[in-house]
């Protein structure tokens, strides 16, 4: 599978943007999808996962309530909805898959990921 992010830019604090993730190469709607995000000098760290079906979502603590993760099997699209961005919310943002459907936070699980895409939030 090839993931391609792209959406990310630059954006003032309580704007908004939407992160799209096109998987290619292989049947899209078997896998568990995800965002993760790394910021300079940090760890990489889990956004938000979503299963196979779209039935089941999570997300982190930190975005939950400003950050919708989404899928459109039929685009073999997975998207990430950011809205009220605040500045630490600035990192290289990644979707990966993984070859089992269930939503699992753990990075280490996925099997495929994309090059990122960079959200900058200016205050």
């Amino acid at each position: 599978v090839q993931l391609q992010a792209s959406g990310g830019g630059l954006v003032q604090a309580g704007g908004s943007l939407r992160l799209a993730c096109a998987a290619s190469g292989r049947t899209f709607s078997p896998y568990g999808m995800g965002w993760f995000r790394q910021a300079p000098g940090k760890e990489r760290e889990f956004v938000a996962t979503i299963s196979a079906s779209g039935g089941n979502t999570d997300h982190a603590d930190s975005v939950k309530g400003r950050f919708t993760i989404s899928r459109d099997n039929t685009k073999n699209t997975v998207y990430l909805q950011m809205n009220s961005l605040k500045p630490e919310d600035t990192a290289v943002y990644y979707c990966a898959a993984r070859s089992s459907p269930g939503a699992v936070r753990a990075g280490a699980v996925y099997d495929y990921w994309g090059q990122g895409t960079q959200v900058t939030v200016s205050s």
